[in-house]
């Protein structure tokens, strides 16, 4: 590997529009959202796979929003399909019907990560913001496994739903899936507007991860349990989408290319436009994938740091959010000069939860 010619990436998130009826107050979609009308053509996305597939990746992950408010999505699977590409879909499930999952299962789906916002209806629809979305979601479930697609559940965790880890892990038992997301919120976008009401105290961690771990225990190999927690309650940072530019590449609704969903929140960056450069061009040579990729922009204590090849010194974005600095050293971090933050943040969690600010964009039609 040279800075030139770094492997190929394994994923690509395809964010096929920001349209949805759904208005998650954790939602990781930037804070201004992409209008429909410059939305990327099937054309476009199908060129893209072309050379996605030719470059070396392995997965397209079909994303938004919600991907299926757009009518295209099996003519994309297809065509992704055809080209020997493992297509997964992330949905809300509240457009799934049985036609639309068979016309997605005849193009070629292999995966269907489906999620939801709590187990107990009431708050499901409170948190995601949209009344009856709780049932669809358990009717599209019910296909899915009726059809036999392998199906993922993805329960968002965060202050108002922790203490219903395990109902959520016991519907997933029950329903008979292979495998449960139970993934806490991530604070950047709409999740940093509403961090106040999103993020659980130390408490409700600890409480969780015992939940999790005793499922697994018991489960054992029946179900296969992802576990995200929560970066602030960490002393070491994750190595955000696996290193800068080294193993995941996102495109937006309306053709940015990006090394991740939140790179968009860097001030005084270009962003390559897929309509203007081939995917490997910019995979390979975009400012905006090398700037952060590898160890040479690490400052200290990053660049001294026997595991700046293990994190990759955290994710860029948490650094700015945090630090207002994308190049400087996560806070999560207990190395960071800025750590002591994070203490701060905690310690401010207020004892009453304030009220969401929901992300709103309007018709998914």
């Amino acid at each position: 590997m040279t800075a030139q010619t770094p492997p190929p990436p394994m994923s690509l998130l395809a964010e096929l529009t920001h349209r949805c009826p759904l208005q998650c107050p954790y939602c990781s979609n930037p804070v201004a959202l992409d209008p429909r009308a410059g939305e990327l053509t099937a054309d476009i996305w199908k060129r893209v796979f072309d050379e996605a597939a030719a470059l070396g990746v392995l997965q397209v992950h079909f994303s938004g929003g919600e991907p299926m408010a757009r009518p295209d999505l099996p003519e994309l699977v297809a065509h992704a399909s055809s080209l020997g590409l493992y297509t997964n879909l992330i949905t809300s499930g509240v457009l799934m019907d049985k036609a639309a999952l068979d016309a997605l299962v005849a193009a070629g789906l292999d995966h269907v990560q489906l999620s939801f916002q709590d187990i107990d209806p009431e708050s499901a629809e409170h948190i995601g913001g949209m009344k009856g979305a709780q049932s669809r979601k358990l009717r599209a479930a019910d296909l899915m496994m009726a059809d036999g697609i392998p199906l993922t559940l993805n329960f968002v965790i965060h202050r108002a739903n922790a203490g219903r880890v395990p109902a959520m892990l016991a519907y997933a038992e029950r329903l008979g899936v292979a495998r449960v997301e139970i993934a806490h919120t991530q604070y950047y976008g709409w999740g940093l507007r509403n961090r106040a009401a999103l993020l659980p105290t130390r408490v409700q961690l600890e409480t969780v991860t015992r939940e999790v771990e005793a499922a697994r225990a018991r489960l054992g190999h029946r179900l296969a349990i992802d576990y995200v927690t929560p970066d602030y309650y960490a002393d070491q940072p994750k190595p955000c989408m696996g290193g800068w530019g080294r193993r995941f590449v996102n495109i937006s609704p309306v053709g940015r290319v990006l090394p991740c969903h939140a790179a968009e929140t860097i001030p005084n960056v270009a962003f390559p436009d897929i309509r203007d450069a081939s995917l490997a061009d910019i995979w390979n040579y975009a400012p905006l994938f090398t700037m952060f990729r590898g160890t040479a922009w690490m400052p200290e204590p990053c660049a001294g740091c026997a595991l700046k090849e293990v994190d990759w010194g955290g994710c860029r974005c948490q650094a700015l959010a945090l630090a207002g600095d994308a190049s400087a050293t996560d806070p999560i971090c207990a190395r960071s000069p800025r750590h002591r933050d994070i203490g701060l943040i905690l310690d401010d969690l207020p004892a009453e939860v304030p009220p969401f600010v929901y992300r709103r964009y309007g018709s998914a039609r």
